[in-house]
């Protein structure tokens, strides 16, 4: 299997994602192409790099290509065995899921600054200690971990405390079939029904899946939908997140008609618009919160508005305390005091209401491996007891940071 790993190219408008991030290396996907070497040809100036793909005995070359005269330069023998993988410039999305069960967190709280990985950090594998671009997560009361195992095509969970995760969903390859996903991206859990509501993001659908002993497959929920991010409502609502469209839906529980709640004006930097909106958080007023990412900044809609409000960023691009870069998972506490995930800083800010700029409590030492830094965050959450986790994408692990 070959991956596109960050220095491949992709898209340039976003570091931490250098590939559509809901499918960083299907090679049906648009932004991949595969040419046998002899009828390779392009004068496409998005090409951004090439990989050239060597068989040779058990073991497989993967050679970045500098120029042409690399090319030439490979014998006629290996050519009947070689591909070129060309990486065109591609757009992101991302995601995550949401909680009615908000904590109560005062504002002079502060969280210890050396995360402790509590699930993945072993590698970019499939093996039950293992994750393969992590999107989404849920924390459960009893602190289990729900997350979305992107590449994995897989909902794992982690219970306190264990080493190795569980598969609770999915896992049966990459596929439309309802015992399969391919990249589902967030995850929630409806209590009420003791299920998981999962979007599964390639397959442009939205699935439930008992959590019951013995359920094999899941039943789809809303269909033709590009969904990203999840929430629920304290009424029993579902909201999405559809990047493509670029706005928010609210459906009843059961229901397969939405209502646009957010955007739903095209794609723009405008108060009724946004751009890439992902995570998304739902309050009891049924106050709608989205991380807009490529606009960087948080929008808040209320109820029935026609236009929404910036309360974090909105400021462009950058890495003053007043901007934010490339936002994803953030959290909504019961003061309205905002926890984001500020992806391409490689930061977690604290942006109190209607404060004019965030507060760092976690990472913003660069990009990086160590207990505290990240390497492009993507969901946020925080437990009833207030301890925060996120999913530190590229270093395949959920970070917690205990409160203190």
């Amino acid at each position: 299997m070959i991956f596109s790993y960050p220095g491949y190219g992709g898209d340039p408008y976003d570091p931490c994602d250098p590939y559509d991030p809901c499918d960083p290396y299907n090679p049906h996907d648009p932004t991949i192409r595969f040419f046998p070497l002899g009828n390779f040809h392009t004068s496409s100036s998005s090409v951004t790099s090439v990989l050239l793909v060597i068989p040779v005995g058990l073991v497989t070359l993967t050679v970045p290509v500098i120029s042409s005269t690399l090319i030439g330069a490979v014998t006629s023998s290996v050519l009947a065995k070689l591909l070129i993988f060309t990486y065109f410039i591609s757009s992101s999305i991302s995601g995550g899921p949401r909680s009615t069960a908000i904590p109560n967190i005062p504002t002079s709280a502060r969280w210890s600054q050396n995360g402790v990985t509590v699930a993945g950090g072993n590698g970019r594998e499939k093996a039950t200690n293992q994750l393969m671009d992590p999107q989404g997560l849920f924390v459960d009361d009893d602190q289990t971990i729900v997350i979305s195992d992107m590449s994995n095509h897989r909902i794992v969970q982690w219970k306190k405390g264990e080493i190795n995760g569980q598969v609770i969903a999915g896992g049966n390859g990459g596929g439309n079939r309802l015992d399969q996903f391919n990249q589902p991206t967030d995850v929630v859990i409806d209590k009420e029904t003791d299920s998981l509501i999962i979007c599964d993001c390639k397959n442009d659908r939205v699935v439930r899946w008992l959590r019951r002993s013995g359920t094999t497959q899941g039943e789809i929920f809303i269909d033709t939908i590009a969904c990203w991010g999840l929430g629920m409502g304290d009424q029993r609502n579902l909201y999405v997140s559809d990047p493509k469209k670029d706005e928010v839906r609210r459906y009843p529980i059961g229901g397969k008609n939405g209502t646009i709640v957010a955007g739903g004006n095209g794609k723009g930097p405008g108060l009724n618009q946004l751009n890439s909106p992902n995570y998304i958080f739902a309050n009891r007023q049924q106050t709608v919160y989205a991380s807009d990412s490529r606009n960087h900044r948080v929008m808040k809609w209320h109820k029935d508005a026609k236009e929404g409000i910036a309360v974090a960023g909105g400021l462009g691009q950058g890495n003053a305390l007043t901007q934010l870069s490339l936002p994803e998972g953030f959290f909504v506490d019961t003061s309205g005091n905002l926890y984001i995930a500020d992806s391409a800083n490689n930061r977690v800010l604290r942006w109190l209401q209607a404060a004019k700029q965030g507060t760092v409590i976690a990472g913003g030492n660069g990009e990086g491996s160590a207990v505290n830094q990240f390497h492009c965050q993507r969901g946020l959450f925080f437990d009833r007891h207030g301890n925060l986790y996120v999913v530190d994408m590229t270093n395949q692990r959920v970070q917690q940071f205990s409160i203190e």
